[in-house]
């Protein structure tokens, strides 16, 4: 408890890696949530000790094959509900799990925990610029009411900066 500010967590955990399931990296964190602040994010300091595997490629293979779609991509249910995802859609889904991140993130407290559930439905919108532009309905299931609410969510991405929701 910090008088006057708010609570704040130290954390020690481990994160897996998404693309080598085997690796995981030690990582520590630091989470203050402000008191009465129900419209500000808390303050996330994150280290982690060592390195995940470089997304590098496959962010440059995913880019191209898009970019090179004569029609705009466009998905539902993923996964689907045996919970499989089709392995053309796994970038799309590991965007939608960044953007539940920051979702997340931005609109958590101490007493909610968010999981992305789904993703209800994506497009791709075309642009003139470099970015890809997708446009998800999100399904995120808040652990501790159990209710299970649908977020709008554009994601613009390029392999060299990466994602912004």
């Amino acid at each position: 408890d910090i008088d006057g500010v708010g609570h704040k967590y130290y954390l020690e955990l481990e994160v897996e890696d998404v693309l080598d399931k085997d690796r995981t990296v030690s990582c520590t964190a630091e989470v203050l949530y402000h008191l009465g602040s129900k419209t500000s994010a808390p303050d996330v300091q994150v280290t982690l000790q060592g390195e995940l595997r470089s997304t590098e490629e496959a962010d440059e293979e995913f880019y191209t094959r898009i970019r090179s779609l004569e029609k705009e991509l466009v998905a539902e249910n993923i996964p689907d509900s045996h919970g499989n995802v089709p392995p053309e859609l796994e970038p799309l889904h590991l965007l939608a799990w960044a953007a539940s991140g920051y979702v997340a993130w931005q609109n958590s407290t101490e007493n909610t925990k968010f999981h992305l559930a789904q993703v209800k439905h994506v497009k791709q919108v075309k642009r003139s610029d470099e970015d890809l532009q997708f446009d998800y309905v999100l399904l995120l299931h808040e652990m501790v009411s159990q209710q299970v609410q649908p977020w709008q969510v554009t994601v613009l991405w390029q392999p060299r900066r990466g994602a912004r929701v």
